[in-house]
């Protein structure tokens, strides 16, 4: 029962930044994201995916390497349709 927890944890964390990127793509709105936590939340992930790496544990690897993936898109869809908020006309 524990491990069924674990699993349904770390499923719905893994794929919880999708409705991020279908929304995204639909409007291309990204004023709501915030780079910095998506920055901070990427690295992150990618440093357990190195961890699960160095330990060789199998799920966190194949957890946090789908994550990365989904989070490093969201990213890059922010910076790619971020757009500069341009000075006011004096």
């Amino acid at each position: 029962m524990i491990a069924l927890i674990g699993y349904v944890a770390a499923c719905l964390t893994t794929v919880s930044a999708v409705p991020q990127i279908i929304h995204t793509l639909r409007t291309r709105d990204v004023r709501g994201i915030s780079l910095p936590m998506w920055i901070a939340l990427t690295l992150g992930v990618a440093l357990w995916l190195v961890y699960g790496i160095a330990i060789r544990s199998g799920p966190l690897v194949a957890s946090n390497a789908v994550s990365v993936a989904i989070d490093g898109s969201v990213l890059a869809l922010a910076l790619r349709y971020r757009t500069r908020v341009e000075a006011p006309a004096v």
